[in-house]
């Protein structure tokens, strides 16, 4: 019987997260579930715990890595109409995780669907703010520019075999796919009750190598738009300031203000050198990825629910 989705992963030495994960997607309320492994070259136990849960698992050669490149090869396995994507570091909140985030795909005007992201205890003060910032508590089925993320998120496979990835950005092909259906007339949703737990613990080099990665793939898809060294200056001063009220008003500011200021540096010095000799980022899509919301609170940024929250057995 067909299942009623795919949910295709990507993972590199992920043997720390993805029996969690997998976990998770076994509480859901939406049963008979392909779960589609694309390993990229782990020396660790990605792989045998995937196999020892009911995942399939494909491999792609880590010289041949392209985060397009390998969803690709996974949506190319699924064998459902409806494909979800999952970063193999999140773990759902709930039980109607699946159910949440696929109900917007059953208009036929939808072509992607995303979810909600809250970081855990060891994501770095600003990257809660940025998580909370950008995926809000309330929904909205008919988004107004093509913003999405696939460390949660479902589209429409027939779909995908009209336009598949881009192979050959070095990030951002979620914003990519999502452009081109949206200038093809189909609908984005966010969904803010489908909410995974994303789990980043990277060192400042990592940051900084994340945020140049996702600007040059950026430019690639916006080719006349650039990031002056004045937008490095002006975000930084506005997201740090806005990140010190939010820890003062935590009671916080003292022990997380060097990751503050460390993680705002890396994130637009990151920008600014990925963006480089480009034209000009235009304004919608500056506010989405960068200005910070007003009077941000990201410590208290997760709805009340009726739903029971899973529970995991290590705690989490």
């Amino acid at each position: 019987m067909k299942p009623n989705c795919s949910i295709v992963i990507r993972a590199f030495n992920e043997d720390k997260h993805i029996g969690r994960l997998i976990a998770g997607i076994d509480q859901q309320t939406v049963k008979n579930v392909q779960v589609i492994l694309v390993d990229s070259g782990s020396t660790d136990n990605t792989v045998e715990i995937a196999k020892s849960m009911g995942a399939e698992v494909v491999s792609i050669e880590p010289k041949d890595f392209t985060f397009g490149k390998s969803l690709n090869l996974g949506i190319s396995h699924a064998e459902s109409d409806l494909v979800v994507i999952a970063s193999a570091h999140v773990y759902p909140v709930y039980p109607d995780w699946l159910e949440t985030l696929l109900e917007p795909l059953k208009l036929s005007q939808t072509a992607l669907s995303y979810g909600k992201q809250r970081g855990a205890k060891q994501t770095k003060y600003s990257e809660h703010q940025i998580f909370a910032k950008w995926y809000p508590d309330q929904s909205v089925l008919h988004q107004e520019n093509p913003f999405c993320n696939n460390a949660n998120s479902a589209i429409k496979r027939d779909l995908w075999e009209e336009h598949r990835y881009h192979e050959g950005l070095p990030g951002l092909e979620d914003l990519e796919w999502a452009n081109w259906a949206f200038k093809a007339g189909y609908n984005i949703a966010y969904q803010g009750d489908a909410e995974v737990i994303h789990v980043h613990n990277e060192t400042w080099r990592n940051v900084y190598n994340r945020y140049r990665r996702e600007a040059m793939a950026f430019k690639q898809i916006f080719p006349h738009e650039h990031f002056h060294l004045i937008d490095v200056v002006k975000l930084w001063m506005s997201n740090v300031n806005n990140d010190v009220k939010s820890a003062t008003r935590q009671r916080v500011l003292t022990s997380e203000l060097k990751s503050i200021l460390m993680f705002r540096t890396m994130q637009f010095w990151g920008t600014y050198q990925g963006y480089r000799k480009t034209g000009s980022l235009t304004w919608q899509l500056k506010q989405a990825f960068y200005y910070p919301g007003k009077h941000l609170d990201s410590q208290n940024q997760s709805s009340q629910r009726e739903v029971k929250p899973i529970h995991y057995h290590d705690g989490d």
